[in-house]
């Protein structure tokens, strides 16, 4: 890991005022993440900006932040892939005073930042350049991120990602554990979630079906057979479609058994309270497994390298097989889920004083 050195400003630390940090908030789980970080970041100030993107808006509001929203996601792919570059120009030109800006998996906050000579901390955990023949986008995304003037990252991710698109290895910092750690850490479960749900009290699993319109799945859902199976064995299921289209997936599944709820619920609440959480993709599940709670992943495509280290840990169960994933789920016992935040906290305590390091190192 690269040690405090001459960054860019050469008064911030010596005036004793804080240090002022810009957070570049693009989609809907950098909000926990941030504001998990830098309330345990002592001395520092922010100044906030997201962008429109899906709930990013709604859920920065919701943990506190104050912000400007600045860009916003499109829904046809040309006009997202305008929609980056514009933005980007966007942050350029009206980027706050700071001393440090921080983003998570963000080119937008590190060319910004770059482009006004502001140093930058970027976060992110996915190591995955490509997932499909031709698909370029996550390659040039690590070749612009590298460019960030530090990168913190889990111990389990492939640095070599960074390092050979030009990132200097001492600019690439590790800590032991995941991001989920960090917003997990503070998380404070309310006793009466379960009474919210109609299941009486009695236990249930929480299942979220692939991610079908994202270029890194390519494969047939499993989410029917799966809501069939569990709902067969007498599991009570929430079930969390991502779009209306992906309600039509419970249609072999006893309608007794399963609820779809028809506002947002809590996915920390959720997986604090469920038997076990079953997802198509990784957040989910690893934001389960950090807090103790049973986890299944039956995500299509190839895994990043933390949900790898999760799944040979065995803190994850990892089956494209809808028979094999109920099995495993009938099989569980009270005493498989064991919500723990002890070693959360210890992550999130170790990656605000890393940053806070950083921050520091930047304005001397």
């Amino acid at each position: 890991m690269r040690s405090p050195a001459t960054g860019h400003r050469s008064n911030g630390a010596a005036t004793g005022r804080p240090a002022d940090v810009w957070v570049d908030l693009a989609s809907p789980s950098h909000p926990f993440f941030f504001k998990a970080l830098t309330d345990a970041i002592p001395d520092i100030r922010t100044t906030v900006t997201v962008r429109d993107k899906t709930q990013t808006v709604s859920l920065a509001r919701e943990v506190g932040f104050r912000f400007r929203t600045v860009g916003r996601d499109y829904e046809p792919s040309l006009l997202r892939m305008l929609g980056i570059p514009i933005r980007t120009a966007q942050l350029t030109v009206g980027m706050p005073d700071a001393d440090v800006a921080m983003g998570a998996r963000n080119a937008m906050c590190v060319l910004s930042a770059k482009a006004r000579g502001v140093p930058t901390i970027h976060f992110t955990d996915n190591d995955i350049c490509a997932h499909q023949d031709g698909l370029y986008a996550d390659a040039l995304y690590h070749r612009l991120v590298a460019q960030a003037t530090h990168n913190v990252v889990p111990e389990a991710f492939r640095t070599e990602v960074l390092t050979d698109r030009g990132a200097d290895p001492d600019s690439v910092h590790t800590y032991g554990g995941f991001k989920e750690d960090v917003y997990v850490a503070g998380f404070e479960p309310d006793e009466s979630f379960p009474d919210r749900l109609p299941f009486g009290g009695e236990p249930f699993a929480v299942v979220r079906p692939e991610a079908l319109n994202a270029t890194y799945v390519q494969s047939e859902t499993i989410a029917p057979d799966l809501l069939a199976e569990l709902t067969d064995r007498g599991v009570n299921v929430v079930y969390l479609p991502r779009t209306d289209d992906y309600r039509e997936f419970t249609a072999d599944a006893d309608p007794d058994r399963v609820y779809a709820p028809p506002d947002a619920l809590s996915g920390l609440e959720l997986a604090w309270h469920a038997r076990c959480v079953l997802t198509g993709s990784g957040t989910m599940a690893r934001e389960a497994a950090r807090m103790g709670t049973p986890a299944v992943s039956f995500f299509p495509s190839e895994h990043i390298s933390v949900d790898r280290a999760l799944i040979e840990r065995g803190e994850i169960f990892h089956s494209r097989d809808p028979v094999e994933i109920a099995e495993y789920v009938d099989s569980l016992t009270v005493a498989d889920a064991r919500p723990d935040l002890a070693e959360a906290r210890r992550v999130r305590d170790e990656v605000a004083s890393l940053t806070g390091d950083l921050i520091e190192a930047e304005r001397r």
